[in-house]
């Protein structure tokens, strides 16, 4: 799938995640707020010099980034920086950082929205940032010529330095500011126009420097948005209903309430915009006097049209749903499968589904509500800034641009924090008490009203013909849709026969980059998920369930045509029609990641196995190129052991390789406990898991190996932060099929699955 989004220098950029044209303020979705007299100044003290709305250069030479993006433990902040040094030619030591409001002129230079998600951060504003950085090089250049009376074509800039070598001239950054000589400025057209560097000229980019953000992290004066304290501020505390979505409070009796030192009120949140349901808040003037309280408020629910549902409804719906010729959408539909399969030599069928998956961030959720004049101040870590502050509004029924978020750093996000409900609670109990009011959500809170990763279905069946190759593929994907649930129009992709609008992230990695001349993808919505489980965006997305059927299916087709199904994946990646380009790139990462393994070149004793994966995520348009063994021993119980994962990733421009390596490494290890550790329930239409004794993330005593092998080709800069969440699962379930024949086709893999695989 292909769309076309507008960027700001009007050329056309070919992204499948759209620009944000977002709603009234009836829906929340209003973009930002007007300027405000004195709000977001911080930059624009007398005598700085600001080339770009991205950074400034103080008169003492200290040159601060504002990052638009979210910064969740990925140094995104950091990156951002480091792309905007090695153009202005500014010294490391200089670089400082700070985190964007949502004031509209932070919006994204492409995607126009400020959202951190998909693995876009780096891909999408390098170029920008770049240019940013190289604009204020040359306004500094060109007051240092005028200064100095020599060419500006003579000047050299290095470590915050311009430099003329001729007559040993030179001026710092810090003395070109206070000169007032830098004022230069450049249109859109010109920033265009500027001449980059080549990748054989950076001396920055691709250095591992110092984290920007570690410091302050580390000595605890990062402020993150649980660190928030106001003047006169209390906190509230939420009581939730037991189901997750559709209930409603009836009754609140707050006698008991009353007895608890510090009460103030018990707020009935009557939200608007539907992000919340059922919920009350206790206030008091302190979290644990709010706790206590939230503890003695007795409060009756009707328990709404949800209170029935279970993880087995569910799936028994969606199974439901995709036996009907008429539901769901096409997002690929490429040839005749119907006739491809009738004449196939060999067909294949198989059934892969996985379950409920919660975010479960160290710092829970939480947020500030201030109301000062007739603005609301909120405070949080926020992953999409344009729609949570939007939501904020609708919610209090005021005009967004009387709503200023205040960006802090984040204590992990990984989609969570793309949503807004934490906003509703704070700002409806603000209104209530007319004080600031800080809402923290306990763990239970934040893991039972989880946006999750949706429960899923998918169905495939394949043909083969009589040289083992494929010639036909269909494939149904089942489940919620979670962008749709957002309400943005354009946010959705409108279906390949034109018969509605789908959304693509449910179904992202199914257009993959192999060659199928005969290739069926239908996204089916299941409405009973979309209302019980209203699901969000985890790490990985789409691409973590539908590379968990893909690899896994061809890895059947490969055993089922008699072949390796490393070859056979090197076979089907020959780059024809669409394929070209993306298809080379991801072979060469899977035959990276065979190399460093030593995939097929040694005999592993009994019951071990090496299996592979490769994969294009995020999404075909704006992919990474990653390929994954993993080496794995399967005991006669069916436990499993992950030995080894051996992971190559094709990232094009590394900006800064021991960040890549992490944010390749951590993901990884989430795709390692996605596929064998953790699964949530529903049951009565409630999350059944509410903390890490019953919803088990992988620990560390089950780590296994990790080997890396980054290719840095210097072609456009790719994300890192998802792609290799997605490869893990299906690597491991290949592996524990070579190692002892049982195939596995459900996520979480438990050992009872593989015991009676082996058995089967």
């Amino acid at each position: 799938m292909n769309s076309h989004v507008k960027v700001n220098n009007g050329a056309t950029a070919d992204l499948s995640r759209r620009s944000f044209l977002v709603g009234s303020a009836a829906t929340g979705l209003v973009l930002g707020y007007a300027a405000i007299p004195g709000f977001d100044q911080a930059l624009a003290a007398p005598g700085n010099f600001e080339p770009s709305v991205w950074y400034a250069i103080a008169p003492d030479g200290l040159v601060t980034v504002t990052c638009g993006k979210a910064d969740m433990g990925q140094h995104i902040a950091s990156t951002m920086a480091q792309i905007v040094a090695e153009e202005l030619g500014s010294s490391w030591k200089d670089m400082r950082v700070r985190l964007a409001s949502n004031d509209p002129k932070f919006n994204d230079p492409v995607l126009g929205a400020q959202i951190t998600g998909g693995s876009w951060s780096t891909m999408m504003n390098f170029d920008a940032m770049s240019r940013a950085g190289a604009a204020g090089r040359m306004a500094l250049v060109d007051a240092a010529a005028g200064i100095m009376g020599v060419p500006s074509a003579e000047l050299t800039v290095r470590e915050s330095v311009v430099s003329h070598a001729k007559s040993k001239k030179s001026l710092s950054f810090a003395e070109l500011v206070k000169s007032g000589k830098a004022t230069k400025t450049f249109t859109p057209d010109e920033l265009k126009a500027i001449k980059l560097k080549t990748p054989d000229q950076y001396t920055l980019i691709g250095v591992s420097v110092p984290q920007i953000d570690i410091p302050s992290k580390t000595n605890g004066t990062a402020k993150y948005g649980i660190d928030t304290f106001l003047p006169g501020m209390v906190y509230g505390k939420l009581v939730m209903p037991p189901v997750r979505y559709g209930a409603t409070v009836k009754a609140v009796d707050d006698a008991a309430a009353k007895k608890v030192p510090g009460f103030i009120k018990a707020v009935i949140i009557d939200d608007k915009t539907g992000s919340t349901s059922g919920w009350v808040v206790a206030v008091a003037n302190t979290y644990v006097n709010a706790r206590k309280a939230a503890e003695a408020l007795k409060v009756t629910w009707d328990n709404g049209p949800n209170a029935k549902a279970s993880s087995e409804s569910l799936l028994t719906e969606a199974k439901r749903l995709q036996g009907l010729d008429d539901s769901g959408l096409f997002f690929v539909k490429t040839g005749d499968t119907g006739a491809a399969l009738g004449s196939a030599v060999k067909v294949v069928e198989a059934e892969y589904t996985t379950s409920i998956n919660i975010h479960a961030p160290m710092e829970p959720m939480n947020a500030t509500a201030q109301l000062q004049g007739d603005i609301w101040h909120l405070y949080s870590g926020n992953q999409f800034a344009t729609r949570t502050g939007g939501i904020a509004a609708a919610a209090l029924g005021v005009d967004p641009k009387f709503v200023v978020m205040h960006q802090l750093w984040l204590g992990g996000g990984f989609g969570r924090r793309l949503d807004a409900d934490m906003m509703v609670p704070a700002v409806l109990a603000a209104k209530a008490v007319g004080k600031p009011v800080k809402v923290i959500y306990s763990r239970e809170d934040d893991m039972t009203m989880d946006f999750s990763r949706p429960l899923t279905f998918q169905k495939l069946k394949a043909g083969l013909d009589g040289d083992g190759k494929v010639v036909a593929l269909n494939h149904d994907v089942v489940s919620a849709w979670p962008t749709k649930r957002w309400g943005i129009p354009d946010f959705l992709s409108p279906s390949v026969d034109k018969k509605g609008a789908l959304d693509a992230f449910t179904v992202n990695g199914a257009d993959f980059f192999y060659s199928v001349p005969n290739h069926n993808v239908r996204a089916i919505l299941n409405e009973m998920a979309q209302q019980a489980t209203p699901s969000g965006q985890l790490r990985s997305v789409a691409p973590g369930w539908t590379f968990w059927a893909v690899e896994s299916m061809i890895d059947e087709l490969a055993h089922a045509a008699g072949k390796d199904p490393a070859q056979f994946r090197i076979a089907m990646l020959d780059g024809a029609g669409d394929n070209a380009g993306g298809a080379q790139r991801l072979r060469n990462t899977l035959l990276a990641a065979m190399g460093l393994a030593g995939y097929g070149t040694r005999k592993l004793p009994k019951g071990e196995g090496m299996g592979v994966a490769c994969v294009s995520s995020q999404e075909r348009a704006t992919a990474s190129w990653t390929a994954c063994v993993a080496h794995v021993a399967v005991a006669d119980s069916g436990e499993v052991k992950v030995k080894k994962l051996t992971v190559a990733t094709d990232v094009g421009t590394q900006v800064h390789p021991d960040n890549i390596r992490a944010q390749v490494e951590g993901a990884a290890l989430w795709g390692v406990s996605l596929a064998m550790y953790e699964k949530a329930t529903l049951k009565d239409g409630g999350i059944e898991q509410n903390n890490f004794d019953s919803y088990t993330p992988l620990r560390m005593s089950q780590m296994p190996e990790v080997a890396i092998s980054v290719i840095a080709n210097g072609e456009k800069a790719t994300g890192v932060g998802e792609p290799a969440v997605t490869v893990v699962a299906p690597a491991l379930a290949n592996a524990i099929f070579n190692a002892v024949g049982a195939r596995v086709r459900s996520l979480p893999i438990t050992a009872e699955a593989v015991k009676g695989a082996m058995k089967a």
